[in-house]
Protein backbone atom coordinates (compact mmCIF):
# COMPACT_ATOMS: atom_id res chain seq x y z
CA UNK A 1 0.00 0.00 0.00
CA UNK A 2 1.36 3.66 -0.58
CA UNK A 3 0.77 5.71 2.14
CA UNK A 4 3.07 8.61 1.18
CA UNK A 5 2.33 10.03 -2.57
CA UNK A 6 4.46 12.77 -4.08
CA UNK A 7 4.09 14.43 -7.41
CA UNK A 8 6.77 16.15 -9.41
CA UNK A 9 6.57 18.31 -11.99
CA UNK A 10 8.80 21.61 -12.73
CA UNK A 11 7.57 24.67 -10.66
CA UNK A 12 5.42 23.15 -8.54
CA UNK A 13 2.64 26.01 -9.20
CA UNK A 14 0.69 23.92 -12.34
CA UNK A 15 0.24 21.20 -12.96
CA UNK A 16 1.62 18.82 -9.79
CA UNK A 17 -0.24 20.75 -7.18
CA UNK A 18 -3.08 19.85 -8.87
CA UNK A 19 -2.65 16.57 -9.22
CA UNK A 20 -1.66 16.63 -5.50
CA UNK A 21 -5.57 18.50 -4.64
CA UNK A 22 -7.07 16.21 -6.78
CA UNK A 23 -5.54 13.38 -5.40
CA UNK A 24 -6.42 14.10 -1.57
CA UNK A 25 -9.80 15.19 -2.53
CA UNK A 26 -10.19 11.35 -3.87
CA UNK A 27 -8.36 10.08 -0.75
CA UNK A 28 -9.88 12.07 1.76
CA UNK A 29 -10.91 9.26 3.53
CA UNK A 30 -7.97 7.09 3.88
CA UNK A 31 -5.00 7.91 5.72
CA UNK A 32 -2.70 8.59 2.82
CA UNK A 33 0.00 11.74 2.80
CA UNK A 34 -0.03 13.50 -0.96
CA UNK A 35 2.29 16.22 -1.49
CA UNK A 36 3.98 17.90 -4.27
CA UNK A 37 7.48 19.85 -5.38
CA UNK A 38 9.30 20.69 -8.45
CA UNK A 39 12.41 20.09 -9.72
CA UNK A 40 13.11 23.93 -10.23
CA UNK A 41 10.18 24.96 -7.86
CA UNK A 42 9.08 28.74 -7.99
CA UNK A 43 9.23 28.23 -3.95
CA UNK A 44 6.81 30.07 -1.91
CA UNK A 45 4.59 31.10 -4.58
CA UNK A 46 0.94 30.12 -4.82
CA UNK A 47 -0.49 27.81 -7.77
CA UNK A 48 -0.96 29.86 -10.47
CA UNK A 49 -4.14 31.05 -10.66
CA UNK A 50 -5.60 29.78 -13.31
CA UNK A 51 -5.02 26.24 -12.21
CA UNK A 52 -6.52 27.47 -8.64
CA UNK A 53 -9.71 28.80 -10.22
CA UNK A 54 -10.42 25.58 -12.24
CA UNK A 55 -9.68 23.47 -8.75
CA UNK A 56 -12.17 26.12 -7.22
CA UNK A 57 -14.73 25.28 -9.42
CA UNK A 58 -15.14 21.33 -8.70
CA UNK A 59 -15.01 22.56 -5.07
CA UNK A 60 -11.34 22.38 -3.91
CA UNK A 61 -9.86 24.97 -2.62
CA UNK A 62 -5.86 24.81 -2.82
CA UNK A 63 -5.38 28.37 -1.49
CA UNK A 64 -2.76 27.50 1.00
CA UNK A 65 -0.63 25.91 -1.44
CA UNK A 66 3.05 26.67 -1.81
CA UNK A 67 5.93 25.74 -4.30
CA UNK A 68 8.55 23.38 -2.83
CA UNK A 69 11.47 22.51 -4.38
CA UNK A 70 12.31 18.71 -4.81
CA UNK A 71 14.93 17.13 -2.54
CA UNK A 72 16.40 13.42 -1.77
CA UNK A 73 14.61 13.53 1.69
CA UNK A 74 11.02 13.88 0.00
CA UNK A 75 12.05 11.27 -2.50
CA UNK A 76 13.48 8.36 0.14
CA UNK A 77 10.17 9.31 2.32
CA UNK A 78 7.56 8.66 -0.42
CA UNK A 79 5.96 5.17 -1.67
CA UNK A 80 4.89 6.34 -5.16
CA UNK A 81 6.41 9.54 -7.23
CA UNK A 82 4.54 10.25 -10.22
CA UNK A 83 5.84 12.90 -12.69
CA UNK A 84 4.46 14.95 -15.29
CA UNK A 85 6.79 14.26 -17.89
CA UNK A 86 9.33 11.48 -19.35
CA UNK A 87 12.47 14.34 -18.96
CA UNK A 88 11.43 14.56 -15.43
CA UNK A 89 11.20 10.93 -14.54
CA UNK A 90 15.34 11.10 -15.99
CA UNK A 91 15.46 13.91 -13.27
CA UNK A 92 14.45 12.65 -10.95
CA UNK A 93 16.34 9.66 -10.85
CA UNK A 94 19.34 12.04 -10.06
CA UNK A 95 18.45 13.71 -7.50
CA UNK A 96 18.31 10.20 -5.67
CA UNK A 97 18.72 7.27 -8.08
CA UNK A 98 17.64 4.39 -5.16
CA UNK A 99 13.62 6.00 -5.68
CA UNK A 100 14.00 5.03 -9.46
CA UNK A 101 11.71 1.90 -9.00
CA UNK A 102 8.85 3.97 -7.21
CA UNK A 103 8.49 6.54 -9.37
CA UNK A 104 6.33 6.52 -12.70
CA UNK A 105 4.39 9.15 -14.84
CA UNK A 106 1.27 10.26 -13.95
CA UNK A 107 -0.20 9.25 -17.12
CA UNK A 108 1.46 5.37 -16.88
CA UNK A 109 -2.00 3.74 -17.17
CA UNK A 110 -3.52 6.18 -19.83
CA UNK A 111 -0.72 5.70 -22.70
CA UNK A 112 2.14 7.16 -20.58
CA UNK A 113 1.25 10.58 -22.34
CA UNK A 114 3.70 13.40 -21.29
CA UNK A 115 1.25 15.99 -19.83
CA UNK A 116 2.62 19.39 -21.44
CA UNK A 117 3.08 22.26 -18.80
CA UNK A 118 0.19 25.19 -19.24
CA UNK A 119 2.43 27.70 -17.56
CA UNK A 120 1.57 31.29 -18.80
CA UNK A 121 -1.03 30.21 -21.57
CA UNK A 122 -4.51 30.02 -21.89
CA UNK A 123 -7.33 29.03 -20.03
CA UNK A 124 -8.42 27.02 -22.51
CA UNK A 125 -4.78 25.21 -22.37
CA UNK A 126 -5.12 24.90 -18.43
CA UNK A 127 -8.64 23.30 -18.87
CA UNK A 128 -7.01 20.78 -21.23
CA UNK A 129 -4.02 20.08 -18.69
CA UNK A 130 -6.36 20.11 -15.91
CA UNK A 131 -8.72 17.01 -17.83
CA UNK A 132 -4.96 14.78 -18.49
CA UNK A 133 -4.48 15.53 -14.83
CA UNK A 134 -7.89 14.10 -13.41
CA UNK A 135 -7.78 11.40 -16.54
CA UNK A 136 -4.57 10.51 -14.50
CA UNK A 137 -4.94 10.91 -11.06
CA UNK A 138 -8.52 8.58 -11.90
CA UNK A 139 -6.50 6.09 -13.68
CA UNK A 140 -4.00 5.64 -10.09
CA UNK A 141 -6.81 5.29 -7.80
CA UNK A 142 -7.45 1.66 -7.89
CA UNK A 143 -3.72 0.87 -7.65
CA UNK A 144 -3.50 3.14 -4.45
Amino acid sequence: MFKRILIVCIGNICRSPTAEFLFRDKLKHRDIHISSAGLKALVGRPMDDNAMKILKERGIDAADHRARQLDQSMLREADLVLAMERIQLTAVSRVAPEASGKLFLLDKWQGADDVPDPYRQSREVFEHVHAMIERGVESWLRYI
